[in-house]
């Protein structure tokens, strides 16, 4: 058995191409001005929160629940675990209480 040596610049062309080519799963947790909390899954966070608190989906839960306020995020490469997760941060109640919220980011982190 022998073994293969990758010249640096391959290396490096290896890296470029995984850091250009891996996308960024984010789930986060938004606090609304009724105190209720909305999860969501996203590839780009500043975006979607821009969404959120400007209101582009009417629709959306948060639209009459505006202003909104980022309190957590995680990031991940792999989307299956990214939608796990979010799945396990939703709550049967459509409005969990605070204890409930910092519970399940506990669990999570």
């Amino acid at each position: 058995m022998s073994l293969r040596v990758i010249p640096i610049f391959h290396q490096n062309r290896i890296e470029k191409f995984i850091t250009e080519n891996m996308k960024i799963y984010y789930v986060y947790i938004l606090e609304c001005s009724d105190k209720s909390y909305y999860t969501g899954i996203t590839s780009n966070l500043t975006k979607r929160i821009t969404e959120h608190q400007y209101g582009k989906y009417i629709d959306s839960y948060t639209y009459k629940r505006r202003p909104i306020s980022l309190k957590f995020y995680a990031d991940f490469t792999n989307v299956d675990l990214a939608i796990q997760t979010e799945k396990q941060m939703n709550y049967p109640e459509a409005e969990p209480s605070r204890y409930q919220v910092e519970k399940n980011l506990f669990l999570v982190l």
